[in-house]
C-alpha cells in the first residue's frame, strides 16, 4: 500500500463539495487521490483496532489469568450472537463426534473414599452381631455388609493447641513447690509433627502467606507469629532435605520433560541484579519430568531461566540414556545448551494466537479451533482407552494426521492466495504456526510426544498463587525452602498421594530418612513405613 497518499489536507468546504460530486455522480479525476486516501485510512484503522483487541486480550490474560479456552466456550459467544440474529444456533462441540451422547453428570456428593484425612470411628450395632437370627424373617442369619456413612464437620484453627494447666502446691514453711506430672499425651515437643506440614501446605501449596495465617490464628485465640512459622518451616526443610536431591536425580532420568518459567522476586538479590548490566531477570522455573508412568515436579527460583535449569538437571542424567523429548514454548531461552533434546512445541500457544483474534476473524479462527479440538478429542480417546505410547502414535497417525495436513494446506493457502494480510494479527498467528510446524506436530512422529505444555503451566499456577499473595522471597534460602516444598507437594498431587500424610510421615521418620532417603519418596514411602522397601 502506497504511503504517498498520506496525509491529505482538506478543508470543510472542499469536503462538502466532494460529497456533492459523489451524490450527483460527477466525480473529477482529482477525486481519485482523496478516495484512495480515505480507503487506506479505513483499512489502517481496522488493522490497528484488530491489533489493539489482540493486545488487550493478551494484557488481560497476563493480569487476571486466562479463562478456560476450550473450543466449547470460546465459540459459544460467537454462536449466541449469530443465534440472536438468525434465530438458531450453529454451535456443536467440535471435540465430540456427531451423535455422541453427553456424559451424564454425577450427583456431586463426595463418597467415603473422599475423606482419607477424616478421623474414623466405627460404631458397633447395639443389638446384633454376625450369625444373629434375623428378627424380621426369623429364619436367616445376619452377616456384615457395607457400613452406613455419617460425616460431621468441626471448625477449628489450622494450627490448634492444647493448654495444659499443671496443678501446683507450695509449702507454707519451706516454700517447696510440687507440680503435677505432665500427661503422656502432651509429649515432649512444643510443636507436634503435624504443625510444620500444615504450615508448608498452607504457604507453599495454597498461597497462604505467613502474616495472613498469623492473623487467622489470632482470630481463633491461638496466636502463632509469622516469624515463628518461618522458623518451623525452615527447620522442617532441613529435616527432610535429603529427599530433594534424590527426587531431582530421579527426575533427570525421565523420557519427557515439560519446562517453562515465570517471573520471581528475591529481595536480597535486587542489588546484585542492578549491578549486572547483562541480565536483569529473576525466574521460577517449573519442570515436569515423566519417567515411565510417574510424574515428578521440580521448581527452581533464581537468576537462571528455564533452559539453564534444565541444563543443570540433564547433567545428572545417565550418559547411556537416549535424548529425551522436551516440550516447551518457542522461546530460545527454554532450550538447554550443550544437551540434545527432541523438541516439541506447545499447540496450546499456537492456538491461543487464534483465540486472541477470534472476534476480528471469526470464521477463519473457528476453522482452526475446530480442527484442533478434534485432534484433542482423539488424544483424550487414546487416554480413555489406556493406549501405550506406540498405540497412541498409530491412533494419531490414522485420525489426527489427515486433519493436521488439511490444516497446514489451509494455512498456506491463506497466505499464498493473499486471503490474509501477512502483517495482520491473523497473518501473524498463521505464520507462527507454519514456522514451527515440525515441533508442533512431533506427536505424529515420536511415541510419547505430548500436544501441549499445559501440565507445567498448571504447576506454575502454584508459584503464581504464592507470588500473588506473598509477593516475594526475602532471601535465597527462603526461595530454596519454597522450591523444596512446592516440588514435594506438587509431586504428591501428580502421584495421587496425600501431601499432608507424606510430609507428616517424613517428619516423624526424620532419622530413618537421613539413613536412606531413596526409600522415602512420594511413591514408595508407605513401603518404608511397613519395612517392605
Amino acid at each position: 500500500m502506497s504511503e504517498s497518499s498520506f496525509p491529505i489536507e482538506i478543508t470543510e468546504e472542499e469536503m462538502e463539495a466532494f460529497l456533492k460530486r459523489v451524490e450527483n455522480c460527477c466525480l473529477v479525476q482529482s477525486d481519485y487521490r482523496l478516495i484512495k486516501a480515505m480507503a487506506e485510512s479505513i483499512w489502517r484503522i481496522r488493522h490497528v483496532l484488530q491489533e489493539k483487541d489482540a493486545s488487550i486480550g493478551r494484557l488481560v490474560r497476563m493480569i487476571f489469568g486466562a479463562k478456560t479456552e476450550s473450543a466449547k466456550n470460546v465459540l459459544k459467544k460467537m454462536d449466541k450472537e449469530k443465534e440472536s440474529c438468525s434465530g438458531k444456533s450453529e454451535f456443536s462441540d467440535p471435540s465430540s463426534p456427531k451423535g455422541a451422547k453427553k456424559k451424564k453428570k454425577g450427583h456431586g456428593r463426595n463418597g467415603r473414599e473422599s475423606y482419607p484425612g477424616a478421623e474414623k470411628k466405627r460404631i458397633a450395632h447395639p443389638e446384633f452381631s454376625p450369625g444373629t437370627l434375623c428378627p424380621e424373617c426369623l429364619k436367616g442369619k445376619l452377616y456384615h455388609t457395607e457400613p452406613g456413612v455419617l460425616i460431621r464437620f468441626v471448625g477449628t484453627a489450622p494450627i490448634n493447641g492444647t493448654l495444659y494447666e499443671l496443678e501446683k502446691y507450695r509449702c507454707n514453711l519451706c516454700g517447696e513447690i510440687f507440680t503435677a506430672k505432665e500427661p503422656e499425651e502432651a509429649g515432649d515437643k512444643k510443636y507436634d509433627e503435624t504443625v510444620a506440614p500444615t504450615i508448608a501446605l498452607l504457604k507453599y501449596g495454597n498461597g497462604f502467606p505467613f502474616y495472613r495465617l498469623e492473623q487467622l490464628q489470632r482470630s481463633y485465640g491461638i496466636p502463632l507469629p509469622a516469624s515463628t512459622q518461618w522458623q518451623i518451616a525452615e527447620a522442617f526443610a532441613q529435616c527432610i532435605y535429603p529427599v530433594y536431591p534424590i527426587l531431582i536425580d530421579f527426575a533427570a532420568q525421565g523420557s519427557l520433560f515439560h519446562n517453562d518459567d515465570t517471573p520471581a522476586k528475591i529481595l536480597a538479590m535486587l542489588k546484585e541484579i542492578e549491578q549486572d548490566s547483562e541480565r536483569k531477570g529473576l525466574f521460577t522455573t517449573g519442570v515436569i519430568s515423566v519417567l515411565s508412568d510417574r510424574k515428578i515436579a521440580l521448581f527452581f527460583t533464581g537468576r537462571k531461566h528455564a533452559g539453564e535449569n534444565l541444563q543443570d538437571l540433564l547433567r545428572r542424567r545417565k550418559a547411556e540414556l537416549p535424548p529425551p523429548i522436551q516440550m516447551c514454548d518457542a522461546l530460545s531461552r527454554n532450550l538447554p545448551e550443550g544437551f540434545k533434546t527432541i523438541v516439541a512445541n506447545c499447540i496450546g500457544h499456537a492456538r491461543r494466537n487464534f483465540i486472541d483474534v477470534l472476534s476480528s476473524f471469526p470464521e477463519q479462527c473457528r476453522h482452526v479451533i475446530e480442527i484442533l479440538a478434534t485432534v484433542y478429542h482423539y488424544d483424550d480417546m487414546s487416554k480413555e482407552k489406556n493406549m501405550d505410547n506406540n498405540q497412541r502414535l498409530r491412533y494419531h497417525k490414522e485420525h489426527s494426521a489427515p486433519l493436521m495436513e488439511e490444516l497446514k494446506e489451509w494455512l498456506n493457502s491463506q497466505i499464498e492466495d493473499k486471503k490474509v494480510e501477512p502483517n495482520s494479527s491473523l497473518g501473524k498467528a498463521i505464520n507462527y504456526m507454519l514456522k514451527r510446524w515440525e515441533p508442533l506436530t512431533l506427536f505424529l512422529r515420536i511415541p510419547g510426544a505430548p500436544l501441549d505444555n499445559n501440565v507445567v503451566e498448571r504447576a506454575l499456577k502454584r508459584v503464581i498463587l504464592h507470588r500473588k499473595n506473598s509477593l516475594f522471597f526475602k532471601t535465597k534460602n527462603g526461595a530454596f525452602v519454597g522450591d523444596l516444598f512446592m516440588s514435594l507437594i506438587h509431586t504428591c498431587h501428580l502421584s495421587g498421594v496425600n501431601p499432608f500424610h507424606y510430609l507428616t510421615t517424613l517428619h516423624r521418620h526424620c532419622s530413618d530418612l537421613f539413613k536412606d532417603p531413596k526409600r522415602w519418596l512420594p511413591w514408595n514411602y508407605h513401603l518404608a513405613i511397613s519395612g517392605e522397601a
